[in-house]
């Protein structure tokens, strides 16, 4: 079981994937952005983040720098979507040193292969 904290500002599709992670019994603890984010990692451990890139008050960038800066070790999957700068946030979530990107829409298996991939890599 993993402790993962998923950071997305689309209510709707984040208890989607909190749904489609818990029934992999993974334990997941959400966040609508990145000031949350950073407030439940500072609280908690976690073995993996799963963090939007385009979202009010901390964007994901932003928190993928922060967290790095205390955690250099901690595994990121970075996603997003719906623009036409998508493959740029990707790539620069790439240049921060993520784990794995995802474009969204991406399917349930893709999400649990990536989660599984970043995981055993550790």
């Amino acid at each position: 079981m993993a402790r993962i904290l998923l950071v997305d500002d689309d209510e709707d599709f984040r208890c989607l994937l909190l749904s489609i992670l818990a029934g992999e019994n993974n334990s997941v603890v959400c966040a609508a952005n990145g000031v949350e984010a950073i407030e439940h990692f500072r609280a908690q451990s976690f073995d993996l983040v799963i963090t939007d890139l385009v979202m009010p008050e901390k964007e994901g960038i932003e928190t993928i720098i922060e967290l790095r800066k205390t955690h250099p070790r901690v595994r990121i999957i970075a996603m997003t979507g719906g623009s036409a700068n998508a493959a740029i946030y990707l790539q620069l979530a790439d240049s921060f040193g993520v784990s794995r990107t995802l474009t969204k829409p991406f399917t349930r298996s893709d999400l649990l292969a990536a989660v599984a991939s970043v995981l055993m890599a550790a």
